[in-house]
């Protein structure tokens, strides 16, 4: 996903200015992908140039809200039914960290191995205390909060 598209679906909802956009984009990702102010800004400059949104009015409180346009409209449909390509797979550190181990002489991979296993444990202790706590029914916070456990 990039900002542009999670800018467009926000905007798809109501329209908005860049402040309000940054804070909701981070809530609506349980605070996993803060957004700097600026890149907000940009971002809706270059929606702006390829016509999927329009600039209003400045507000009283001096904000200068945004709205998608027929295209920026159809924009946000389309990626919401466009399935997500998986791509090549994330370098993994311990992938690495056991291929190098591997082929060097000396170094105990069982150990690594050990230790991985143990802290893995750990997180996933963790991880099934959070997801415990969220309370049923869930809010819409909770429920991105849970998607976040799960992933």
């Amino acid at each position: 996903m990039s900002v542009k598209q999670g800018l467009l679906a926000l905007l798809a909802e109501a329209p908005a200015g860049a402040y309000q956009l940054r804070k909701e984009f981070e809530a609506r990702t349980g605070g996993t992908w803060p957004l700097n102010i600026g890149q907000v800004y940009t971002t809706l400059q270059r929606l702006e140039r390829d016509g999927l949104v329009a600039a209003l009015p400045a507000s009283p409180d001096g904000g200068e809200p945004y709205e998608l346009t027929a295209e920026g409209r159809a924009s946000a449909e389309h990626w919401w039914l466009t399935p997500v390509q998986r791509g090549t797979a994330e370098r993994d550190e311990l992938v690495i960290k056991l291929a190098l181990a591997l082929a060097s002489p000396g170094v105990d991979i069982a150990a690594i191995v050990q230790a991985q296993r143990a802290e893995s444990m750990r997180a996933l202790r963790d991880l099934t205390r959070l997801k415990m706590q969220v309370p049923e029914p869930p809010s819409t916070a909770d429920h991105t909060w849970s998607l976040l456990l799960d992933h």
